[in-house]
C-alpha cells in the first residue's frame, strides 16, 4: 500500500501528530486508510487538505469556519458565496477584536502611568492597581491619580 504514515505526513506539512490527530478528530480531516499492519496511511489528499487547513489557522480562522469553508471545497460545483459568507464573517470578528486590543492597549498604558519611577515594589503603583479589584474586573484606571506613591 502506497502512502506516508502519520509522522512523515506531520513532516511534510509542519504540523505535530498531535495536531493530526485533533483534526481527525474533529473531522476536518478524513480517515486515513489502514496498511495491512494497521498504520495509518495519508496521501497526497491528506497533504494538502491538511496545508488548507493551516493556512485557514494561520488566518486566525476558528474550527467552525474551516470546517464550513471545507465543506463548499468539497463541493466544487457549488457558487461561492458560502465561501464570501464566511470570509465576511471572519473580517468583522477581526475588526472587533482590533477594537477589543485597541482597548486593551489603552487600559495597559494607564496602568503603566501607575508607577513612573524605580523604587520598592511596597510602593509600585502598578501593583497595588492590579491588587484593587472588584468583582475580578479592575477598576477604572481614570479614576486614580498620581503613579508610585
Amino acid at each position: 500500500m502506497s502512502g506516508m504514515k502519520i509522522g512523515e505526513l506531520a513532516a511534510k506539512t509542519g504540523s505535530s501528530v498531535e495536531t493530526i490527530r485533533y483534526y481527525e478528530q474533529q473531522q476536518l480531516l478524513p480517515p486515513p486508510a489502514r496498511s495491512a499492519s494497521n498504520y495509518r496511511m495519508y496521501g497526497e489528499p491528506h497533504v494538502k487538505r491538511l496545508q488548507f487547513i493551516r493556512h485557514c489557522r494561520s488566518l486566525d480562522m476558528a474550527l467552525d469556519e474551516i470546517r464550513a469553508l471545507l465543506a463548499l471545497r468539497d463541493h466544487p460545483q457549488a457558487d461561492c458565496g458560502g465561501v464570501n459568507d464566511v470570509l465576511d464573517h471572519h473580517i468583522a470578528h477581526v475588526a472587533a477584536r482590533i477594537v477589543e486590543l485597541q482597548n486593551l492597549q489603552q487600559q495597559l498604558q494607564e496602568l503603566r502611568s501607575r508607577c513612573s519611577e524605580v523604587q520598592a515594589t511596597d510602593h509600585c503603583g502598578i501593583l497595588q492597581e492590579l491588587e484593587n479589584t472588584e468583582g475580578g474586573e479592575p477598576r477604572n484606571l481614570g479614576s486614580h491619580s498620581g503613579g508610585c506613591h
